[in-house]
């Protein structure tokens, strides 16, 4: 008989090798037995793929682009004569919502989101749909967007990484892409290793092919891993690896946000017939975005809390991607986990602070020197624009961020101070720079009252309030005043017609008669004076 003791390696070892045939990153941990008993095994680990559709965010533009208000008749290109149907954004069975792009479909019964027609032709019949989850996700398969009543002709799918700040085009969509956007046609196929993250133009999913089994639009990912893993995916060994070493193609399939923009409608293989507007539209029924959780190889499970989803995160990291070290374990830099090697990938823990040296580098620095002389353990190489014996001190040109605690990466905040307004590049606690003189402002990018910015704030020759140009003169640019032809000085103070002079018949040609009079006047009291 086997005492209990006995058994519980032996089970161990059999839950780490069920572990091990999983081979997807889809544990994080494991407990296994040891020369000094059980411990923890830690493995790089991702969540599993799941459909985005609903946990997506919806927004149309512009506004008024969906149909039903005021209500409107529209016919298919099907039956383009007959004009029956109608969108009533008052009535539930007529109204096409945006919402209808992201429910399920009942059998024999679909729904879709549809705009308005193109009764405003030759005006493009434009529209955005942006699909936001605040959150960084990876894709795992094809997106697809289901149209009904036709594909557009010209359509762009865009992304963007940054929850929607900026946005970059993933794929262009035309049945013409060379007359749409100056781009020669090619489909994933054409692709190589070298060049697989690359922005093209297909005509695969635009052109019109009369049936109504041709719905589909596609991004297509999975045809792209077959490049590194082969057709039928076999070879996902090669693709992990691909993933770790060739720069740029993880990023490639993340996102945080999907744009479609839609250019052109369906024109059903003709030019557009002017007579007949109320067939062009678009509608769409679904839209599939198979994806997963991007938890930097640090979560095996993501879920959806408080309104968004979150990396439930592993390995001492924390931040709705896990893309930072928990505190207290910021003993050195932290980092994503690792594909490689296989099966298992490398976590990348972050570690407690105190176990690299004694030192505390508040996780700027992982490397501590001894001074022998002074007797002291220092940090070397500070990070994230740090500096001093435990990276506790900003660089210079760079202030403290008060609302960050010490040990996180964006502790240091650039001065920015403005080169011309500034004496130098650095700046207080606070972050204000020192100026120049006739400077102001936190970056000494602004002028005080009786300065202009010309290249740095300059003195005001002449203003509106303080400096008023005289004898009719007009302030220029706050540095010179503009006179009027009989006067002259820096503010037209002087006339131009003076005793030195003498008041001639050329320069008096182009006075006034009074400028004239009294410049004749001034000839006068100088005759007298000078008797």
């Amino acid at each position: 008989m086997v005492s209990s003791g006995a058994m519980v390696p032996q089970v161990l070892l059999l839950l780490h090798a069920i572990a091990l045939t999983l081979g997807q990153y889809d544990i994080c941990k494991s407990l296994v037995s040891t020369d000094d008993g059980p411990s923890w095994e830690y493995y790089a680990c991702q969540p599993k793929p799941m459909s985005m559709k609903e946990y997506m965010q919806i927004k149309v533009e512009p506004p008024g682009i969906t149909c039903g208000d005021p209500p409107e008749r529209f016919c298919t290109l099907e039956n383009p004569y007959l004009c029956s149907d109608e969108c009533d954004a008052s009535t539930p069975d007529l109204a096409h919502p945006p919402k209808l792009m992201q429910d399920r479909e009942q059998i024999g019964l679909f729904t879709y989101w549809q705009t308005v027609t193109w009764s405003r032709y030759p005006e493009p019949l434009l529209a955005n749909i942006s699909l936001s989850w605040n959150k960084s996700l990876e894709l795992t398969e094809d997106i697809q967007i289901t149209f009904e009543y036709g594909r557009p002709t010209i359509m762009v799918l865009d992304k963007s990484l940054d929850k929607g700040r900026t946005w970059q085009p993933y794929q262009f969509y035309a049945d013409d892409c060379m007359e749409a956007f100056g781009m020669s046609p090619k489909r994933v196929q054409d692709l190589t290793a070298t060049n697989l993250t690359r922005v093209f133009c297909t005509e695969q999913y635009s052109r019109w092919v009369g049936s109504k089994n041709e719905k589909n639009v596609r991004f297509e990912v999975r045809d792209r891993f077959a490049i590194f893993a082969g057709p039928r995916l076999l070879n996902i060994d090669n693709l992990y690896t691909r993933m770790e070493s060739m720069k740029g193609l993880r990023d490639f399939f993340t996102f945080t946000n999907l744009r479609l923009r839609l250019l052109r409608p369906a024109l059903g293989g003709t030019y557009v017939q002017r007579e007949n507007l109320m067939k062009y539209f678009y509608a769409i029924s679904n839209i599939e975005v198979p994806a997963r959780c991007k938890c930097n190889l640090h979560a095996g499970q993501c879920t959806f809390r408080d309104g968004s989803l979150q990396c439930e995160c592993e390995h001492n990291t924390t931040g709705q991607d896990c893309g930072r070290c928990e505190k207290g374990f910021k003993a050195k830099s932290w980092k994503p986990g690792s594909y490689v090697p296989r099966p298992n990938g490398s976590p990348n823990t972050c570690e407690a602070a105190g176990s690299v040296g004694n030192c505390e580098c508040y996780g700027h620095s992982n490397r501590c020197s001894y001074i022998d002389f002074i007797n002291i353990v220092t940090c070397v190489s500070c990070k994230h624009n740090t500096r001093g014996q435990n990276c506790q001190h900003c660089r210079l040109g760079y202030f403290r961020n008060a609302s960050a605690e010490l040990d996180d990466e964006n502790v240091c905040i650039e001065c920015n101070c403005n080169q011309l307004g500034s004496l130098h590049a650095r700046c207080n606690e606070t972050g204000y720079c020192q100026c120049r003189e006739g400077s102001t402002g936190q970056k000494c990018d602004d002028c005080l009252p009786g300065y202009n910015w010309k290249q740095g704030c300059i003195s005001n020759m002449c203003d509106d309030e303080l400096l008023l140009c005289q004898n009719g003169g007009t302030c220029f640019q706050n540095q010179k005043c503009l006179c009027l032809p009989e006067f002259k000085g820096v503010l037209c103070e002087q006339p131009r017609c003076d005793s030195e002079e003498g008041c001639d018949g050329a320069s008096a040609s182009y006075l006034s008669p009074a400028a004239l009079l009294l410049c004749l006047l001034a000839n006068a009291v100088a005759a007298l004076t000078s008797w």
